[in-house]
């Protein structure tokens, strides 16, 4: 074998590595990637069992808290246009109430039912989510050169329109 072919060969390989390794570490960034979605995206493109960060107002009326003895709840979460039952098993953390902002983690189900494996409930009045406020702009429900959001409970009735 000449010189010039075993450097050609010697090179082919690198080259092959290289191009596994970073097919690999392209397939493991994909695999960790959870977008945030708003109840109404949800409902327009549902992303395949795709795990999702769904955010939104708790809605006034939904919460059914699991019997004694099992850690859970049903509820659904709105951004004033669409809502979302969501099913989670587990212990809820303390500040989650009914019209208080949350984001959830989990997956939608065919059957329009989001499967949440977390759920995060925001700590204070004053704090909201940038995803959630970001979705209440874009569904017209708060201008921010307006004041503060709207209250929770004003949510599910049907936007003002712009004058």
């Amino acid at each position: 074998m000449t010189r010039k072919k075993r450097r050609m060969i010697v090179l082919l390989v690198c080259g092959i590595g290289l191009g596994s390794a970073t097919a690999l570490t392209l397939s493991a960034f994909n695999d960790n990637l959870v977008f945030f979605v708003s109840p109404t995206d949800l409902q327009k493109n549902s992303p395949n069992g795709r795990q999702v960060r769904l955010g939104g107002l708790v809605e006034q009326g939904t919460v059914e808290k699991s019997p004694a003895g099992q850690a859970g709840a049903r509820f659904k979460v709105t951004d004033g246009n669409a809502s979302v039952p969501i099913v989670f098993k587990g212990i809820l953390p303390d500040l989650f109430r009914e019209g208080q902002g949350v984001v959830v983690l989990g997956v939608a189900q065919p059957d329009g039912i989001f499967r949440a494996s977390e759920v995060l409930a925001k700590h204070d009045e004053t704090y909201m989510p940038k995803e959630v406020a970001e979705a209440l702009k874009k569904s017209g429900r708060w201008n921010p050169a307006a004041g503060s959001p709207p209250p929770a409970s004003t949510w599910n009735q049907p936007a003002k329109p712009a004058s």
